[in-house]
């Protein structure tokens, strides 16, 4: 599946769920590998700058004729372990996807039984996301490819024109940015760093979950880059700890929209868009969407 096709699915898909990404790249250098994993730093698509969605839903999944999507959605790899899926076969699209659903939030079997059908829409409603968080996922600008160490791996002066950029177009936006989190990287960090000079203010979190890693083997395989199979197990269970700490709909107590940056890598972004893309596909087929 491409990045593009991928995106357009993630974010109609999640729009649902009151969290919308935003991701339009912005350079590309040579590819040399998978992403920038490591301990092989792949070749990069330069920084990755966003932009605000459209006041209308995506049309990924409209454009996606049936026929077409029965059999993307046949093709595509079994989900990883170490994410949950519900019980049955077939299509399905899981409201409760980050365990934030307002009736997952309710403990019926508490409620009083003389509590009517008006109370408990009350307390639905009382648990529903009243705002978005608009996620705008950025990959780190060109770095030095030969670097044996991170430490080594700074931003060529390519990439750091390209964080400039990125951090001038963010800034054009007029967005009230709330946060920037970013992987603990040395290129990821340099990136930031250059692009929170546009956005003073803006608060910077670093994190170790949204390191570069491998979290999935590649379907289908590619000779050019083979991790050894232990390290899809550690950067996998790592990078979908990143997903379910960072990507869900906004909190009930949460008045206004959010709009949250962050600066990670190639794999890791791959991951985060394509993570339901098997659930949406089959919902493009006609399966139950919500």
């Amino acid at each position: 599946m491409s990045f593009r096709r991928a995106l357009a699915l993630a974010a109609c898909g999640l729009a649902g769920g009151s969290v919308l990404f935003s991701a339009v790249a912005v350079g590309k250098q040579p590819a040399r590998g998978g992403g920038d994993a490591e301990p092989r730093p792949g070749g990069s698509a330069a920084a990755a700058a966003a932009v605000p969605p459209a006041s209308a839903a995506p049309p990924g999944l409209l454009l996606l004729p049936p026929a077409a999507a029965a059999a993307a959605a046949a093709s595509c790899p079994p989900a990883p372990g170490w994410i949950e899926r519900p019980a049955g076969t077939g299509g399905y699209w899981d409201s409760n996807w980050d365990r934030r659903e307002p009736l997952a939030l309710i403990n019926l079997k508490k409620k009083n039984e003389e509590t009517g059908e008006e109370e408990l829409a009350s307390r639905l409603d009382h648990c529903k996301a009243k705002a978005t968080r608009h996620i705008f996922l950025i990959r780190h600008s060109q770095y030095n490819l030969d670097g044996r160490a991170d430490k080594d791996r700074t931003l060529t002066p390519l990439g750091r024109e390209q964080a400039e950029l990125t951090g001038h177009r963010l800034a054009s936006l007029g967005l009230k940015f709330d946060q920037i989190i970013h992987s603990s990287m040395t290129r990821a960090t340099e990136t930031t760093e250059i692009i929170s000079k546009h956005l003073p203010g803006v608060k910077k979190i670093s994190t170790d979950l949204l390191r570069e890693g491998a979290p999935i083997e590649p379907d289908p395989p590619v000779s050019h880059w083979k991790p050894e199979a232990v390290q899809y197990y550690e950067d996998g269970a790592r990078i979908e700890a990143a997903f379910r700490n960072f990507i869900h709909r906004a909190d009930a107590k949460q008045e206004e929209d959010s709009y949250e940056i962050f600066v990670c890598h190639a794999n890791v972004i791959r991951y985060i868009v394509c993570r339901k893309h098997k659930v949406l596909f089959l919902a493009a087929s006609g399966e139950r969407y919500s």
